[in-house]
């Protein structure tokens, strides 16, 4: 599959609420994930620890509404924007997110995802 295709497919499974369907279809085993902050989520390494971290986002928080935009594919890589409402189920904070993720295809799977948020 060309990193098109990749791309595609993943973004259409997200935009239909099947991330976790679409992170085991793509996510390489060895993934690697950068996240714009400090603490034990920053960097994280493996397709196992990923989903923990999805799990983790599901159950932490009550999502209002959201939106998937894109993907822009350039060679071997692809960025997706993601806009969020939603509320952290631990403090009430209600929050609006703009995030653009970076995806980098090898061998036919993501092998790298960095995350940007808007400030």
């Amino acid at each position: 599959m060309t990193t098109q295709n990749i791309a595609s497919d993943f973004v259409a499974l997200l935009k239909v609420g099947k991330d976790h369907e679409a992170a085991a279809r793509y996510n390489a085993d060895d993934i690697v994930s950068y996240e714009a902050m400090d603490g034990p989520m920053a960097e994280m390494r493996g397709k196992e620890a990923l989903r923990q971290k999805g799990e983790w986002w599901v159950t932490s928080h009550e999502v209002h509404s959201a939106a998937v935009e894109g993907p822009y594919v350039n060679g071997d890589s692809f960025c997706v924007r993601f806009t969020y409402d939603f509320t952290r189920k631990e403090t009430g904070e209600r929050l609006k997110m703009d995030e653009i993720g970076v995806y980098q295809v090898k061998g036919g799977k993501i092998a790298s995802e960095r995350f940007f948020y808007a400030t």
